[in-house]
């Protein structure tokens, strides 16, 4: 496994040199790119005395065709122990606010979830380490900034995990298409873990056994789901208005 990732585009670039710079390895600039996000990236090299390298086109599109201009190698980052989770709940001001994806394996998926979350004041985002996608340069680009904002665990166990959360009070509330109980009267307003699952199968039969409850977004048309990213950001700002509500 390399020990190098790249984060391209300008926004995951600029989060990327915010949030968490000592990360960074190298900046590689598109030759005749020029702009004022563009000159911040520059300014924020000479200050850090990070090599930045000024390319060919032809360079960068060999680490992605959507990069801005922009690519930056940073060390791999792979998300954060089960350890940095019960250390961060346990430093908790406020109910924990948690989202869980089950195996979701689209980068694509994966990116605007985290998105969802960082905009939602999520707590933590866990995932499986097995069989789901990580931080990808493509989960980093679709993620704008917020795969370097939001804590991101990576979990050996998620059963485990999940019965970790229970233990410290926190409710498991899984999605399922098949729930009688409906999002809108679900209660989301205390400490909550909302569980999603992978695209197309839902949750795992273990997953689902160790939700607390399981609750549905009610459809009113023809189409019977939802994309996960989009139902996540669904579920998360109803419980943030239930949150807001009860002054959490």
């Amino acid at each position: 496994m390399s020990n190098t990732d790249v984060v391209y585009g300008i926004h995951a670039v600029l989060a990327q040199l915010n949030q968490r710079p000592d990360d960074v390895i190298e900046i590689l600039l598109q030759q005749g790119r020029e702009g004022d996000q563009i000159n911040k990236i520059r300014a924020f090299a000479d200050k850090q005395h990070i090599t930045c390298s000024v390319v060919s086109r032809k360079v960068l599109d060999q680490y992605a065709k959507t990069h801005q201009g922009v690519v930056v190698k940073v060390r791999a980052s792979r998300g954060k122990t089960e350890e940095e989770l019960v250390h961060l709940l346990d430093n908790l001001d406020e109910p924990p606010f948690i989202l869980v994806l089950d195996s979701v394996t689209d980068p694509h998926n994966l990116g605007a979830c985290l998105r969802s979350a960082d905009a939602a004041g999520v707590h933590a985002v866990i995932a499986p380490k097995d069989k789901a996608v990580g931080l990808t340069p493509v989960v980093r680009k679709v993620a704008c900034g917020a795969a370097e904002s939001v804590a991101f665990f990576s979990v050996t166990n998620l059963a485990r995990t999940l019965r970790m959360l229970q233990d410290r009070g926190i409710w498991i509330t899984g999605m399922a298409g098949e729930a009688s109980q409906d999002l809108y009267t679900t209660d989301l307003a205390g400490p909550t873990a909302l569980v999603l699952g992978a695209e197309g199968k839902g949750l795992r039969r273990l997953t689902r056994e160790l939700c607390d409850q399981l609750t549905k977004i009610p459809m009113a048309g023809l189409v019977t789901s939802l994309n996960v990213s989009v139902a996540a950001g669904i579920c998360l700002f109803e419980a943030v208005r239930q949150r807001k509500l009860k002054g959490n």
